[in-house]
């Protein structure tokens, strides 16, 4: 079987985002029954603006940032942090002075636990250094009782 690739950002973007956007560009990367991938890009002064989708789906920010909002909630994101927008929880997206760019990633099913146990969670991952001697990362236990070893 043939290395598959897809190609987004610059130049593979739909120039008008998903209804109920404005300042939104985007490319669907993969979409199937398990769910869809796309990549979204948000100039200055960009809304995604609030709705509610039967599905968990992960806003993943990976460059500059922006607010989100979840229900009643509103907060900053930034590069390298991913928000859950959980089912049927109206959400939104937007920029003010600067861009953002982020994945999303919405499964089709009622939760994604399915997908927690393929990747695992941050609390129960543990990396070990070249060695193998010392874990690099701490179990969230660990990380609470500073004096027990990981």
């Amino acid at each position: 079987m043939p290395i598959e690739i897809r190609r987004f950002g610059v130049g593979h973007r739909r120039p008008d985002g998903p209804a109920g956007t404005s300042g939104v560009s985007g490319q669907i990367i993969h979409a199937d029954a398990r769910g869809t991938v796309s990549e979204l890009a948000l100039a200055r002064g960009a809304r995604i603006e609030p709705y509610a989708s039967p599905n968990p789906t992960w806003l993943v920010v990976f460059e500059g940032g922006g607010w989100v909002g979840v229900g009643d909630e509103r907060t900053r994101v930034a590069a390298g942090e991913a928000v859950c927008w959980p089912p049927d929880v109206p959400h939104a997206a937007w920029t003010e002075h600067s861009e953002m760019r982020a994945f999303v990633v919405e499964f089709s099913g009622a939760d994604d636990a399915g997908a927690s146990a393929l990747i695992g969670s941050a609390t129960e991952v543990t990396t070990e250094s070249p060695t193998g001697l010392a874990p690099l990362a701490r179990s969230a236990r660990a990380e609470s009782d500073p004096g027990e070893p990981a």
